[in-house]
């Protein structure tokens, strides 16, 4: 069990777990926000160049960011809820 499934059966609060999730979900949109605006800027200023693989690698960061912080701050701890198998495989 991962510590925000233990807490709840601990009497402890949930509304903890779910302030540090979305804080981090918006952490990691600010910090999509500053890479997109620094790619930007890197487009835009330089003189037309071929893309290095530093400038793709720092987009898929970017990207990475965006899609975790809004996962994190959308779902919350509901990204570590149980969810229900059925009692037997679908395929024979």
């Amino acid at each position: 069990m991962t510590w925000f499934q233990e807490r709840p059966a601990a009497g402890l609060p949930r509304w903890a777990a779910e302030v540090v999730l979305r804080g981090l979900g918006l952490g990691s949109l600010a910090g999509a926000a500053v890479a997109a605006i620094h790619l930007h800027r890197l487009v835009i200023a330089t003189p037309p160049h071929a893309a290095a693989l530093a400038e793709f690698a720092q987009c898929g960061g970017a990207v990475l960011l965006l899609s975790c912080g809004l996962a994190l701050s959308l779902e919350g701890t509901g990204l570590f809820r149980r969810v229900p198998r059925p009692p037997r495989p679908l395929l024979p």
